[in-house]
């Protein structure tokens, strides 16, 4: 017969194992995809990772507001060069920078660049356009959508601090629950197991009394 304290005990064990679920259909994606983009930035180191096409950004300045803000997580796909137009917001290697920081900002003008395409982009928050052409060679891809701040929340977990707090800490906590449930229902087996076999004994004590 179950007792007050089996019942809360029961009620316990669900809700973690509940939450656990819950922690590792977050966290193993995250994991995955994670893995997936490291090693493809080590195989291909000239372009920028993506699954399927599809790759995520952080925006580190509020160059694109009210649009875009710094921190936030962006959802970018690869395009031709030719697809893009008027209004998209691209993300391209900086032609002005060092060759690989990323820069996201919206086309104002499609226009040929020695006959080759190239696009006049500009930051929303901007006052002025950029000053170099970006070239058809030096596309990502277009902006499809944001996730506001979790570019903060990915940079945090990039960090050691963040990795441990948010990787190594929820797994050492499901595998200490899960070690501490086993134990818990193996206690519990055995109990329930001496308390069997002591009602056996006393059976047969009692029928052996009534033979005699």
């Amino acid at each position: 017969m179950k007792t007050k304290r089996d019942e809360k005990t029961t009620v316990a064990h669900k809700t973690l194992t509940v939450i656990g679920a819950i922690l590792c259909a977050i966290l193993i994606p995250i994991l995955a995809i994670n893995v997936t983009l490291i090693v493809k930035s080590y195989t291909n180191a000239e372009e920028v990772p993506s699954i399927g096409g599809v790759f995520p950004l952080i925006v580190l300045t509020d160059s694109m507001q009210p649009e875009i803000d710094g921190g936030d997580l962006i959802i970018c796909h690869t395009v031709e060069p030719k697809d893009v137009k008027d209004g998209d917001i691209i993300a391209f290697f900086d032609p002005a920078g060092n060759g690989t920081s990323i820069v996201t900002h919206r086309v104002v003008d499609v226009t040929k660049e020695d006959g080759d395409i190239a696009f006049k982009t500009k930051g929303d928050a901007n006052n002025a356009e950029d000053r170099m052409l970006v070239g058809a060679d030096d596309l990502v891809g277009v902006y499809q959508g944001r996730i506001k701040g979790a570019g903060n929340i990915a940079m945090f977990m990039q960090s050691t601090t963040g990795l441990i707090i948010c990787v190594v800490l929820p797994i050492i906590l499901l595998i200490g629950y899960d070690v501490i449930r086993r134990r818990s229902y193996e206690k519990k087996s055995a109990v329930d197991n001496a308390a069997l076999l002591a009602e056996l004994e006393a059976l047969r004590a009692e029928k052996a009394q009534k033979d005699k």
